[in-house]
């Protein structure tokens, strides 16, 4: 089972950063720049091919990737030498390019993968549907010679309302039902397309291990399918809903690191994302779908984001551009992209080392 997990994060993890960076790789050709490598992992490189001018490189580190571009790293700072070769390519440089053809290029790779999102939730609402809060209460289990077993009550029934109160969950049907022991009250339940409504007096004292009433009680969850082509719109609606919620997580987490310099419970690096892989392996394929969904948008957003060293902290830089009609000098961006490198690297060093004790300890990545 563990080389199972292994194998099919690898394979995910594979399948998010060739997509990624073959938006990249895919927008620079289509505008005539010069990839120079197209690489997964980070270096040191295991080894490289080179076919035409792109050398395709395979590297030490399996976390991500990258597409290198001919003149993205020394727009105008003078290091492109001005040998008759380098003349030859320099309108294929990435700095000589418009704007506007920059930021595709550079904005490419999240578009993919906000796609694939688009893509995987499309395909979930139109076969199997998505979860949503049926703001209900599911009669699950009826106990023999108990109150609801009298009243005709049923396994499946979805309880609404208890005397025209509102239940929308489990704990506020408790809460009512409480506060009128030994009273006799009114369900309004939903069975099949049917409302009906049902008379019972929850017991004051019930026998061990009943309630009141005497039934098993969960919050309902509906699966909403939608028919394609609608199930595009609701597809895309709720990458879009999910994130917002990446980007409040993000937040979140930033501020648990600033002022408990520590961690935040359900953050996971690669250790931890293998493990929860494993967990979705053991649910079924559609599992393992919704975890590639929630790790392309994570990519996604995360990548959008204006920080050095990101797709995000890249765009930043060409907007200033854009914005003073001048190149921010080469050397500045190039220290705030190094600096991103390394708070990125110590960020994923640290959270590898609590994904590393989780595992010894014997714990879930989200805790119960």
């Amino acid at each position: 089972m563990v080389l199972v997990t292994i194998l099919v994060f690898l394979v995910i993890l594979t399948f998010l950063v060739l997509i990624h960076e073959l938006g990249h790789f895919l927008t620079a050709k289509k505008f005539g720049i010069k990839v120079e490598e197209f690489g997964f992992g980070f270096p040191p490189r295991v080894f490289g091919i080179k076919r035409g001018e792109t050398l395709y490189s395979v590297n030490a580190l399996p976390i991500g990737g990258f597409v290198k571009l001919y003149g993205e790293d020394d727009a105008g700072s003078g290091k492109i030498s001005k040998t008759k070769k380098v003349d030859k390519d320099l309108d294929r440089a990435f700095f000589t390019k418009p704007i506007w053809q920059r930021i595709v290029v550079v904005t490419a790779g999240v578009a993919m993968n906000f796609i694939l999102a688009v893509i995987i939730a499309t395909y979930l609402f139109s076969t199997q549907g998505i979860p949503q809060d049926g703001k209900s209460v599911i009669v699950t289990e009826v106990s023999q010679n108990s109150p609801a077993a009298s009243s005709g009550l049923k396994v499946g029934d979805s309880i609404e309302s208890v005397n025209s109160v509102r239940v929308e969950n489990t704990e506020a049907l408790i809460n009512e039902t409480q506060g009128k022991l030994g009273e006799e009250i009114t369900l309004t339940v939903r069975r099949g397309d049917e409302a009906v409504g049902v008379k019972l007096t929850p017991r004051e004292n019930p026998p061990e291990g009943e309630g009141s009433m005497g039934v098993a009680i969960e919050h309902n969850i509906n699966f909403q399918k939608y028919p394609f082509p609608q199930s595009i719109f609701y597809g895309t609606k709720q990458a879009a809903s999910d994130s917002v919620l990446v980007v409040t997580g993000f937040v979140d987490m930033i501020k648990t690191l600033v002022v408990k310099q520590s961690v935040p419970e359900g953050v996971a690096g690669p250790v931890g994302m293998a493990q929860l892989t494993g967990e979705f392996v053991k649910i079924g394929p559609e599992a393992v779908l919704s975890l590639v969904y929630m790790l392309t948008l994570s990519l996604a957003v995360l990548n959008i984001l204006p920080i050095p060293a990101l797709d995000g902290g890249r765009l930043f830089f060409i907007l200033i551009e854009a914005i003073t009609r001048r190149k921010v000098n080469p050397k500045y961006e190039a220290y705030a992209h190094m600096a991103g490198i390394i708070l990125l690297l110590g960020f994923l060093l640290l959270v590898t080392y609590k994904d590393v004790l989780r595992i010894a300890t014997g714990q879930s990545i989200f805790p119960q």
